[in-house]
């Protein structure tokens, strides 16, 4: 039995006060008082003395091709949901509790955590630019500036802007800058499908790290919570969650590419690029949208994706795209809960896609997981946030021996 002095005690407590005494950070208004709970738990844990860890996620069920290894990089960040890595090695990351935790990493290992902020309303963006970190809270852009050397001592948020719309209904936001130095974010629908401001919802924007020069990139898209930029042709692409209640299998997330501003990929006349919306689809055709690059299935809720330009991973790997599906919530067969793989050409063509990470979702449809966002690291590896268990995956790969 491994015995864990504080602080590190303090972190596993955490886990196994959350998986014995039965609670999960699920997604949702509730998951605060949770953690709340958890907290408490933990504290009692800490003040005893030193006691053994009592379980662990249980990676050895996660299934991936051959030569590609798993493990938990942490199981202490409750909530864990969008990545951003600084070039100091320290990892941000956000949550829908209220807090913004940055792991210090060092040869694939954490050697030390900390809390950037608390109470902030549902920060699950994060963005690291220029020294400074930029997180997001529904109407509000934060940045905390100079924060890789005040991870101790983190300084109090500065508005970049306040001026975005209040809705919590997918309203928190995946941020991250793109390659021409602007910040881009979404607004989605604050609905399951509803015709609002196409200026103002179902959208992503962008504006110059200052808050200003606001402007409308896409329109037409019902939520997206992942977005990165092809290595080569530095084009946008995005993942969009389809509507429900529409039947289990109509109508397919999607992954998009936006080579050029203004375009329109049909929310909410047209779902998955080939369902017209039964209420506001008339007179509205499908073929008068942007067609998705690939349709990713019905209700996996396809979130959090990037780009792998790494070596670590053999070269068929290179520039293709992982996306973290979170899963369903109200399909009669769960789905999604896995990350996949997409092939493609730059231009979108000879699209492709597989499963590469499954076994959140167990047999009898049971979850103990479900990835968030994914983010490819300078050595080669790829990191899975994982809001549910509140951890952290690393996933590495050597060639299988002969």
């Amino acid at each position: 039995m491994k015995l864990l002095p504080p602080p590190a005690f303090f972190f596993a407590s955490c886990a196994v006060f959350r998986r014995v005494a039965g609670f999960s950070p699920i997604t949702g208004f509730l998951r605060a008082a949770r953690v709340q709970a958890l907290r408490a738990g933990a504290a009692l844990l800490l003040a005893a003395t030193a006691l053994p860890v009592l379980a662990a996620l249980p990676v050895e069920r996660i299934k991936l091709p051959p030569g590609f290894h798993i493990e938990v990089l942490s199981d202490a960040v409750p909530s864990a949901r969008a990545m951003a890595l600084s070039p100091k090695g320290i990892l941000y990351i956000g949550s829908l509790d209220g807090h913004v935790y940055a792991l210090e990493l060092q040869n694939g290992r954490v050697t030390a955590r900390h809390v950037i902020a608390s109470g902030l309303e549902t920060p699950a963006g994060v963005a690291w630019r220029d020294g400074t970190l930029y997180v997001s809270a529904v109407s509000k852009i934060l940045r905390f500036d100079a924060i890789d050397a005040h991870l101790n001592d983190p300084p109090k948020p500065v508005v970049v802007t306040d001026s975005l719309p209040t809705e919590t209904h997918h309203g928190w936001k995946f941020i991250a800058f793109g390659p021409d130095g602007k910040l881009y974010m979404p607004q989605g629908a604050p609905c399951n499908v509803c015709l609002k401001d196409r200026d103002r919802f179902g959208m992503i924007g962008r504006m110059d790290p200052d808050g200003s020069h606001y402007e409308v990139v896409a329109r037409g898209i019902r939520n997206t919570v992942g977005f990165a930029w092809h290595p080569v042709t530095h084009e946008l692409w995005f993942t969009d969650n389809g509507r429900d209640l529409m039947g289990d299998d109509v109508p397919d997330d999607k992954l998009n590419r936006a080579p050029r501003a203004g375009m329109d990929f049909g929310f909410p006349y047209c779902h998955g690029g080939d369902t017209p919306d039964p209420e506001f689809g008339k007179d509205h055709p499908c073929s008068a949208f942007t067609p998705p690059v690939v349709k990713l299935g019905a209700h996996v809720a396809a979130i959090g994706m990037r780009f792998y330009s790494g070596s670590m991973f053999p070269a068929a790997y290179r520039n293709n795209i992982f996306i973290a599906e979170h899963g369903s919530w109200n399909r009669s067969k769960k789905v999604g809960y896995r990350v996949v793989r997409v092939i493609t050409n730059p231009d979108g063509s000879s699209t492709r896609q597989e499963v590469f990470a499954e076994g959140w979702l167990q047999p009898g449809e049971s979850v103990w997981g479900r990835p968030a966002d994914v983010q490819p690291m300078p050595d080669g590896s790829l990191l899975i946030s994982d809001d549910y268990a509140g951890a952290v995956y690393r996933v590495t790969y050597s060639a299988p021996q002969p």
